[in-house]
C-alpha cells in the first residue's frame, strides 16, 4: 500500500466519524425545533387555531436558531434573549393588532392636541401591548421549556 493510500484510509474513519456527528447534530436540531414549535402551540392554541398554528411556526424556527446559537455561543445569555425577542418581533408583524384610540376622526383631533402628547403615547403602548402579549406568551413559554430542558437534560445540548 502506497504511503498516500494509507493516509486516506487513516482519514476514512475520520470523515465516518464526522457523518455521524453530523447526523446527530441535525437530529438534535430537529428536535429541539419540533420541541420548541410543539411548546408554543400547546401554548398558543387556547387563542384559537389560526394562533396555534402561527406560534408554532415561529417556535419551531426559533429552536432551529436557539439550537445552533448554542452550539456558536453556549455563554451569551444576552445574544439568546434577544433571539426571542427578535423571533416575539417577527410574530408581532404577522399578527392583527387594532389600535382604536389611534384612528381619530377629523374633529377629534382637535382635542387631541390639547391633551399631553406623553398621556397620548402611553395609551398607544399599552394598546400595543395588550395586542402584542397574547402572540408573545406561546414564544416565551416556549423558550423558557427549551432552556429549561436543556438545564435537565444535558444530552439535549449541542
Amino acid at each position: 500500500m502506497a504511503r498516500h493510500d494509507r493516509a486516506i484510509a487513516k482519514a476514512l474513519p475520520l470523515t465516518q466519524a464526522s457523518d455521524d456527528s453530523r447526523a446527530r447534530l441535525r437530529l438534535q436540531s430537529l428536535s429541539w425545533a419540533l420541541l420548541g414549535g410543539l411548546a408554543a402551540a400547546l401554548i398558543g392554541l387556547p387563542a384559537g387555531l389560526d394562533s396555534g398554528l402561527r406560534s408554532a411556526g415561529c417556535g419551531f424556527f426559533y429552536g432551529l436558531l436557539a439550537f445552533h446559537l448554542q452550539r456558536v455561543d453556549p455563554d451569551d445569555e444576552h445574544l439568546a434573549a434577544g433571539l426571542v425577542g427578535a423571533v416575539c418581533g417577527i410574530r408581532s408583524l404577522g399578527g392583527p393588532v387594532q389600535i382604536t384610540s389611534l384612528a381619530l376622526p377629523v374633529p377629534e383631533l382637535h382635542s387631541l392636541l390639547h391633551q399631553p402628547l406623553a398621556h397620548s403615547a402611553m395609551a398607544a403602548i399599552i394598546e400595543l401591548m395588550r395586542g402584542w402579549l397574547p402572540l408573545w406568551l406561546p414564544l416565551i413559554g416556549s423558550a423558557l421549556l427549551l432552556r429549561g430542558a436543556q438545564r435537565l437534560l444535558p444530552a439535549l445540548r449541542p
